[in-house]
């Protein structure tokens, strides 16, 4: 059974920093397309870093790039989103996903899988 659960969300003040952390169980991360993506109240779920397999290709939203960095670590089919300079309107819930077709894509429903989100807060 495929899953994915995400953690390490959480209040943080601006300029902060925040490692979110997303295993997969059902398959092997370093063999699929994954990206993070993030739904801010009453907006469209957006990619926020999306990634081919590893050592691939990357794709950063410009809202974040500088700030934020995706990475892997395939021993513990664990992805990560490093996430810096944090600004209240990176607040929204995050999302890992995964998409059993090749190449990158930022897109919602070009991704196969979802983890169930966890909430980041960027506030004084």
């Amino acid at each position: 059974q495929v899953q994915l659960v995400e953690s390490g969300g959480g209040l943080v003040q601006p300029g902060g920093s925040l490692r979110l952390s997303c295993v997969a169980s059902g398959f092997r991360m370093d063999d699929v397309a994954i990206g993070w993506f993030r739904q801010a109240p009453g907006k469209e779920r957006e990619g926020v870093v999306c990634s081919t397999s590893s050592h691939g290709s990357t794709l950063t939203a410009d809202s974040v790039k500088g700030r934020f960095t995706i990475s892997r670590d395939n021993t513990k089919n664990t992805l990560y989103l490093q996430m810096n300079s944090l600004k209240p309107e990176d607040t929204a819930v995050y999302y890992c996903a995964a998409r059993t077709r090749s190449g990158i894509s930022t897109l919602v429903n070009e991704y196969d899988y979802w983890g169930q989100g966890t909430q980041v807060t960027v506030s004084s």
